[in-house]
């Protein structure tokens, strides 16, 4: 009896041993090999060993044509990993995923788009995505002229200077009537130029020239279609727990929820949309699921009110502690905020179960509220960020997901980025901006 399970060890251990080396010998570059002799000789080898230990695999692999047994070998071993099975999948331009790898997208997708490591809770944002601030403001303003005029008057200004008039700063938000920079829209024609103005790519996905083209995306007409007799937009939070550097524990009012009441009330107050703002939670116990967990419900409200054509899932973003996104505007402390849109696809190819007849449209409305942003409120936005998931932008033609200052940044700065964040809502949905030629 113990010489069989002994015997059934070592067959088990010899198992394990077989498929890490053909895992490991598909990772290493087995077809760099094949292009010598010694590819030769490791095909001869992987064919002895599969012919005594596993001949079922082994036939199989003759008959597809397979001649290494790395791949194969690979897909049986994480047969019951779908997410490495996607990956490996991914690796190799193949990008049909099973549907059992749905959950753990999701699960993936829920905790994914502010950029945090998995591992260490820390952020992986590259420069790029840090684009519009302070420094890019002051570039837009001298390429359209205004910064040297403002420059040269205080060049001319008296050697002595007078004593200094102490002006009341503004406790009001006034929207801007005329634009601080224009763009010239035909330089920005290529794909290349386009996305060196306006988006940060992530690693993990793929844009393109047929998604991102500035006169496609400034030709969808975003303007609002109905009155405010009926819902027009719908407000809601997939990660309702986020709070600010001053938000005080269990007020739900000084958390993204309550910054998210204000831009709602803007909206109503100052311009007359009628708005739905839903304060549900769908993260309390883990972000795992969060947009899972939402759109039940949020299809619910669209079902219930068909005269919503605005969806904003508003967020509060992360970065790191010695990075604030603040600026000051109108003498006012803001918070910058960011467009965020999910491609349904990764960089190798359409994630097909996570379809979005929508992105189109998603795309312009979201391109055409960073150039009102640029224009009217330069270094207000930062650039729009793209990645592969969906995040739940299928639900509506004129959906934004919008993070809106970090963790870092007060309550006062989120609040006051609301007002200008409406004003340039209503110019895009009123009609507006951005010019169209």
């Amino acid at each position: 009896m113990d010489i069989k399970k002994k015997i059934i060890k070592i067959l088990i251990m010899a198992l394990v041993i077989i498929s890490l080396f053909f895992v490991l010998s598909e990772i290493m570059g087995t077809k760099q090999e094949k292009e010598n002799d010694g590819g030769l000789l490791s095909e001869w080898i992987q064919d002895r060993v599969m012919e005594p230990y596993l001949p079922a695999l082994c036939m199989m692999s003759q008959e597809n044509g397979e001649r290494t047994a790395g791949g194969m070998y690979g897909r049986w071993l994480f047969a019951e990993y779908p997410v490495f099975l996607y990956g490996m999948e991914a690796a190799e331009g193949d990008v049909t995923a099973a549907e059992s790898d749905y959950a753990r997208l999701l699960m993936l997708e829920g905790s994914d788009e502010d950029h945090k490591s998995v591992s260490e809770g820390e952020l992986e944002y590259g420069e790029d995505a840090m684009h519009l601030e302070q420094g890019l403001a002051d570039a837009l303003l001298a390429e359209n002229g205004m910064y040297q005029e403002n420059q040269a008057a205080q060049d001319k200004a008296p050697e002595e200077p007078e004593e200094p008039v102490l002006e009341e700063q503004p406790t009001e938000f006034m929207p801007m009537e005329n634009k601080s920079y224009s763009y010239r829209w035909e330089e920005l024609e290529s794909y290349e130029e386009l996305v060196k103005a306006f988006y940060a790519v992530d690693s993990t996905t793929k844009a393109g020239g047929e998604l991102l083209q500035a006169d496609k995306l400034l030709s969808k007409d975003m303007r609002m279609q109905g009155n405010p007799d009926s819902p027009q937009i719908l407000i809601y939070h997939t990660h309702s727990q986020e709070r600010f550097a001053d938000s005080t524990e269990g007020d739900e009012s000084t958390s993204i929820v309550g910054v998210g009441e204000y831009l709602a009330t803007v909206l109503r107050e100052r311009y007359g949309y009628n708005v739905i703002h839903h304060t549900e939670s769908y993260d309390k116990e883990s972000r795992d699921y969060a947009y899972s967990n939402s759109l039940p419900a949020i299809e619910k409200l669209l079902s219930e009110n068909p005269s919503v054509e605005v969806v904003i899932d508003l967020h509060r973003d992360a970065m790191p502690e010695d990075k604030r996104l603040v600026m000051n505007l109108q003498g006012r402390p803001t918070a910058q905020f960011m467009f965020f849109n999910g491609l349904s696809r990764t960089a190798k190819g359409e994630i097909e179960y996570l379809e979005n007849p929508n992105l189109e449209d998603n795309l312009a409305f979201s391109f055409q509220m960073q150039a009102a942003c640029n224009e009217y409120y330069p270094g207000l936005a930062r650039r729009v960020y793209l990645k592969a998931y969906r995040y739940n932008m299928h639900v509506c033609p004129k959906t934004l997901l919008i993070e809106l200052g970090a963790q870092n940044n007060t309550v006062e700065e989120a609040k006051n980025a609301c007002d200008p964040l409406a004003h340039v809502l209503h110019l895009v949905l009123s009609g507006a901006e951005p010019e169209r030629e």
